[in-house]
């Protein structure tokens, strides 16, 4: 079967030096852009993250510091990869908590300014796990009856993910074959950054979800503990979060 679309759909995975989205980086990029029309273009490619590659984590994806010493930085190549991916919606697996929100803090590193507003993001976890809870190995074996060979290596955790997003779709009669349904069913929609440190309420207001705040007006804060905002700024917190909570705060001022 293939994907109904109606503009190209970008299915990636990244492999990386950790989780920390602010402080981590990547050293592999791999993607199956899937154009209307069926056709497809597949590519991978490793950066220098320049900093040092825990070996715990070399362990799992497989990628040492000796192999990407001599790769471009994600920055030398930043311009070029957010021109491939312009007016796309997204796919992957975990990559609204974690894949997406590291791609754009690396465009925000290379002072890229990567639009997301007006994109579409499909989980293929966030749907396995509401049907059957389970890790991407056992996605593939259950929808695709096929063993991951290479786990962990991004391009074949690309391609893994794109043959369950369309097992899925065919396994299950209430998912649409519609990117809109389905970035709605991941589970994005209500996330005011990509990081979902503040999230839309029931009654679409942004609010905090974590920290003594979880779940209070992120504008009430602004009045109650103005300091609140400068906190946020001065540390670890992802530079679209940040982003995002300057934009709700001038937002704030235009309202007064």
């Amino acid at each position: 079967m293939n994907l109904k679309l109606k503009r190209p759909f970008v299915v990636f995975d990244l492999e990386t030096t950790g989780i920390n989205i602010s402080k981590d980086r990547i050293v592999e990029l791999a993607f199956i852009k899937i154009f209307p029309d069926g056709s497809e273009v597949k590519k991978s490619m490793r950066f220098n993250p320049e900093i040092p590659i825990p070996l715990e984590v070399s362990l799992i994806h497989g990628i040492y510091d000796e192999d990407v010493v001599d790769k471009p930085i994600f920055a030398s190549r930043a311009k070029e990869i957010a021109e491939e991916f312009s007016g796309c919606d997204f796919g992957g697996f975990n990559s609204n908590k974690f894949d997406f929100p590291m791609l754009v803090e690396e465009f925000l590193r290379a002072q890229v300014d990567f639009e997301t507003e007006n994109r579409k993001f499909v989980d293929a976890q966030r749907i396995f796990h509401m049907m059957e809870q389970r890790n991407l190995a056992a996605a593939y074996k259950f929808y695709c009856n096929k063993p991951l060979e290479n786990a962990h290596s991004a391009e074949a955790d690309t391609q893994a993910t794109y043959e369950v997003l369309l097992a899925q779709i065919d396994r299950y009669e209430n998912l649409q074959n519609d990117i809109e349904f389905l970035h709605t069913f991941s589970g994005q929609s209500n996330n005011v950054d990509l990081a979902g440190r503040m999230v839309y309420n029931d009654k679409k207001i942004a609010v905090f979800n974590f920290g003594k705040h979880k779940g209070k007006a992120v504008n009430d804060i602004f009045k109650t503990e103005p300091a609140y905002y400068q906190w946020i700024m001065d540390n670890d917190f992802p530079l679209e979060t940040k982003r995002k909570l300057t934009k709700l705060k001038l937002e704030g001022f235009g309202k007064k």
